[in-house]
C-alpha cells in the first residue's frame, strides 16, 4: 500500500484523491490552509494544513520517511518547483508528479526533479480537437475520461453584445474568475480550427467565436450567464 500526498486545492486534485482507490493507497491532502483542509476533509479525506516552504514540516508529514508518492497540484508552477526542489532534497527516491500551467515551466520542473509532468492543455486540447472536429466523440469522452456528468468539457459562444467582445482571449484569467480551465477558442476570423490558449498567437474575441473550457457543470452556468448581454 502507498502512502500519497497531494499538495494543492484545484479540480485535478480533487479528481485524483476520488480517482485513486483509498482501500489500495493510503491519501493525504495538504492544503495552503484550514479552509481548503476544512474542504476536502468534509470529502472524506484525510488532510491538513502546512507550509510547505518549512522542510520541518514536510518531514512531519512524511516526507523523506513515509511518503512513497508527491502530487505537486498548486496553480502557479513557480511554488510546484519549490516544492519539488525541497521535497527532491529530502527525499532522492520519492517519485514526484506536477502539473505544469505554462509549458515553458516543464523543463524547470523536471531539472528540480519531478519523475513525471502533467499538461493538462495538451491533454484536454488533443480531446477537444477531436470533439470539435468529431461531435459524436463528446458523449464517448463524458463516460469514458470523465465518468461524471458533473466536470465537462463545454463550447461556450460568445454571444453579440457580450463584455467578452474585443476582450483578448489572453487575459480572461477563467481559473482565477471562475474556476474553469480555458482550452481555447475557435476564432471565426481564422476560420474553423481550435486555437489553443497556451502556445499560440493572442486572439482578440468576437461575437460568435467558441470558448472552449474545462469544469464543473455549475461553473460554466454561472459564467456562460455573466458573459451573456444584460
Amino acid at each position: 500500500m502507498k502512502n500519497i500526498a497531494i499538495f494543492g486545492y484545484s479540480i485535478m486534485s480533487l479528481e485524483v484523491m476520488k480517482r485513486l482507490q483509498q482501500s489500495q493507497h493510503r491519501l493525504i491532502f495538504i492544503g495552503r490552509n484550514e479552509s481548503e483542509a476544512v474542504l476536502v476533509a468534509e470529502q472524506g479525506f484525510a488532510s491538513q494544513a502546512i507550509d510547505f516552504r518549512n522542510d520541518e514540516e514536510l518531514k512531519a508529514i512524511g516526507i523523506g520517511s513515509l511518503i512513497d508518492v508527491l502530487f505537486c497540484f498548486f496553480t502557479t508552477d513557480s511554488d510546484n518547483v519549490f516544492l519539488t526542489i525541497s521535497a527532491r532534497a529530502l527525499d532522492k527516491e520519492l517519485v514526484i508528479i506536477a502539473i505544469v500551467d505554462d509549458p515553458e515551466s516543464a523543463e524547470k520542473l523536471l531539472a528540480a526533479g519531478a519523475n513525471k509532468i502533467i499538461d493538462p492543455y495538451e491533454i484536454c486540447g488533443r480531446k477537444t480537437h477531436e470533439m470539435l472536429t468529431r461531435p459524436h466523440i463528446s458523449n464517448i469522452m463524458d463516460n469514458t475520461v470523465f465518468r461524471r456528468h458533473d466536470l465537462n468539457l463545454a463550447q461556450i459562444e460568445i454571444p453579440k453584445g457580450s463584455c467578452l467582445e474585443n476582450t483578448q482571449l489572453n487575459d480572461l484569467n477563467l481559473s482565477e474568475k471562475h474556476n474553469l480551465i480555458l482550452i481555447g477558442v475557435v476564432d471565426l476570423e481564422f476560420g474553423d480550427d481550435l486555437h489553443f490558449a497556451i502556445g499560440e498567437t493572442n486572439h482578440r474575441l468576437d461575437a460568435g467565436d467558441v470558448l472552449v473550457v474545462l469544469g464543473v457543470a455549475s461553473e460554466i452556468q454561472t459564467f456562460k450567464k455573466a458573459i451573456s448581454p444584460h
